[in-house]
């Protein structure tokens, strides 16, 4: 239901923010790793450079720094927020979830907190679920983040897949409010089938633990895990533990059919049409794809937003970044509807139009410091309290450890 106490509730993105690291892989740097060139990369993806995380930055430090700029221009506090989506693909832990690293170093005491697995299309998937659950009336704010290292997960022998892809990080803030706008519709969708196309092993994979049977001719044994080692020596054993693997062609083929379905279907939705649209965000994978889309579509390519030359591939980052620079760009205004297309792994898709109404980063003032203010002591306590609770277990460890020798003693 969209209502609440006989009111309709509608979700609004009142604040957004992106991150991204300050290295710079250039398609000339590329060169030096594998057999390609700055001309076959651009005339084929459209990519010129793309970023790259360092030793000291992480998913979580990506998706931390791009919620805390999201918070700044709402200007709300982290307390005020009910839930957190991580959208991510590389997350640090199969658990605990990278939503719920972001959510103890924002000091959002009051939020649930989840990572969503959806590939390239998980930003979108994260949006809705959070927009779903506001226009139910159960929460009134949330935070969705979509943040990657997909460098550190890339087969760098592998020119058709390390060419594509960079690391950042994007989030929005959600607001419930009884103003009509927001998040209008949206279409999500899956198609398990394709999951061969497009994956990511990584513990328990099942064609992982074939493929290792298949290089030592042998069966894998009942209740065994599959070694955690790289099987890139033979052809046979192929794909490898924790790096992508990607059949471009097909992938290509499946993208241009999807965008043109699902913003067509998420528009009917709407009530919309396509000349109702003032831009389109759609994920950015490649600059033939976003082509193709606007050839299917019957519009101009400028229709798209497109950011992908100095970004590559940011996986489900990809969208809230290229969000954010619309704005700054001012290609994005109050009262326009914009529509969101994913596509990825799943393989999985997903579509949204979203009536933009006019949030702007509040105005320089006495509140708007204090509250700035009030943000950033939230994260320095949070800092703190997880370096004393660490401190304090290590303390009560050896404190046992040490407790039966002095009773031994004593005795």
């Amino acid at each position: 239901m969209d209502a609440h106490n006989g009111q309709k509730i509608y979700a609004h993105i009142v604040g957004w923010g992106m991150a991204v690291p300050d290295g710079v892989l250039t398609n000339a740097h590329l060169e030096a790793i594998v057999e390609t060139s700055d001309e076959w990369i651009r005339t084929r993806t459209g990519i010129r450079e793309r970023r790259i995380a360092s030793e000291r930055e992480s998913t979580t430090t990506l998706g931390l720094r791009a919620a805390q700029r999201a918070l700044d221009v709402s200007d709300l506090q982290p307390t005020e927020i009910d839930l957190i989506i991580v959208a991510t693909s590389t997350p640090e832990n199969i658990f605990p979830s990278t939503a719920s690293l972001i959510q103890h170093s924002l000091g959002a005491v009051k939020a649930g907190a989840f990572d969503l697995s959806a590939a390239c299309s998980g930003f979108v998937y994260g949006v809705d679920m959070a927009a779903q659950a506001i226009k139910s009336g159960s929460i009134q704010t949330a935070l969705v983040i979509g943040t990657e290292t997909m460098t550190r997960i890339l087969d760098w022998q592998d020119r058709g897949t390390c060419i594509l892809f960079g690391d950042g990080a994007g989030a929005v803030v959600l607001r419930a409010s009884a103003a009509q706008g927001g998040i209008l519709s949206a279409v999500l969708r899956s198609d398990g089938g394709g999951s061969d196309m497009l994956g990511l092993p990584t513990v328990g994979s099942v064609d992982l633990r074939n493929a290792f049977s298949a290089v030592n001719g042998a069966r894998p044994t009942a209740g065994l895990t599959t070694p955690s080692v790289e099987l890139s020596s033979s052809p046979d054993a192929r794909p490898r533990m924790y790096k992508m693997h990607m059949n471009g062609g097909e992938v290509f083929k499946f993208a241009t059919r999807v965008i043109t379905e699902s913003v067509h279907q998420a528009l009917e939705k709407a009530g919309l049409t396509m000349s109702d649209v003032s831009l389109i965000v759609p994920h950015q994978a490649n600059q033939r794809i976003i082509q193709a889309a606007a050839r299917a579509l019957k519009v101009e390519t400028d229709l798209f937003m497109s950011n992908l030359d100095r970004y590559g591939n940011t996986s489900a980052a990809s969208i809230p970044i290229a969000l954010c620079e619309a704005i700054e760009q001012g290609r994005i205004r109050e009262g326009q509807n914009i529509v969101f297309v994913g596509f990825g792994g799943g393989l999985t898709w997903a579509s949204m139009v979203v009536k933009w109404t006019g949030a702007r980063p509040p105005e320089p003032g006495a509140t708007t410091l204090i509250n700035q203010q009030r943000r950033q002591i939230s994260y320095l306590f949070a800092r703190w309290q997880m370096r004393l609770r660490r401190l304090s277990r290590r303390w009560t460890s050896l404190f046992a450890r040490f407790l039966p020798h002095r009773r031994k003693k004593t005795e």
